[in-house]
């Protein structure tokens, strides 16, 4: 039984994988048999990721790429495939939250460049790998949203948006890819340690105040959004498409 939740064979391109949640994926999938391709913003952080998974070298490469960036997306996708070839597994994690505050009040660039990352770098990839999944024969595509796109987060609003456009995103590419047998479906993290997070935890006074909205009444470890990222990716999830799977410690009950 457990063997269906081996990603042996599989290659797995996971955007934002230099830290929090997407580093924590890139070690579960490597973990799991995957080869990974991964990427980050900015050679530094790459490097350094590559140097904590020393113990794959076989097994991972990281990349370079921006993916609110349309010319970065494709030289990314060249650089992935020439390594290992096709994509079977796509995690859309990238994401960036620059505004903090209220959405009347907020500013185009805010808004533009939270889309960019969050929304429309993820259509951008999913489109171009869902073409070539078809030709393989199927895939999976997880993304990573957040329970902000499920209930409005006041102060985090363009985030909110976007994550909530994510949302739907998945739902209607799994209704129009089921038949190619590419699944798509997406993790609802609530509140996760993160550097992107930190303003909602880093000080006992935030994480007393999150912790207490949460049905587990703790804010989440990385970790702990890797087994629902396996599932879905897996054969363990082969009648699951178009899901919206909340990881939040019971956050919005």
């Amino acid at each position: 039984m457990n063997d269906r939740f081996s990603l042996a064979g599989k290659h797995a391109l996971i955007t934002g994988g230099t830290r929090g949640i997407g580093f924590a994926i890139v070690k579960g999938y490597l973990d799991a048999g995957a080869k990974v391709t991964f990427c980050g913003r900015k050679q530094a952080g790459v490097d350094e990721a590559m140097a904590q998974l020393s113990s794959f070298p076989a097994q991972v490469q990281g990349l370079v790429a921006h993916v609110g960036k349309a010319a970065e997306i494709d030289r990314l996708l060249e650089s992935c495939q020439a390594g290992w070839g096709g994509v079977d597994i796509l995690v859309n994690n990238a994401g960036t939250n620059p505004y903090f505050g209220p959405i009347a009040e907020s500013e185009d660039w805010a808004w533009e460049k939270t889309f960019d990352v969050n929304l429309t770098g993820p259509y951008r990839l999913s489109r171009a790998l869902a073409a070539e999944m078809k030709k393989r024969g199927g895939g999976s595509i997880v993304n990573i949203a957040s329970v902000a796109g499920l209930s409005a987060t006041p102060m985090q609003g363009i985030y909110s948006v976007t994550k909530a456009g994510l949302i739907m995103l998945t739902k209607v590419m799994a209704r129009e890819l089921g038949e190619a047998k590419i699944r798509v479906n997406c993790i609802c993290p609530g509140v996760i340690k993160t550097q992107l997070s930190e303003a909602l935890w880093k000080t006992p006074e935030a994480e007393r105040e999150f912790s207490s909205l949460k049905a587990l009444k703790r804010v989440g470890e990385t970790d702990e959004i890797v087994g629902a990222a396996v599932y879905l990716a897996s054969d363990a999830s082969s009648f699951t498409t178009g899901a919206t799977l909340q990881v939040d410690g019971g956050m919005i009950l």
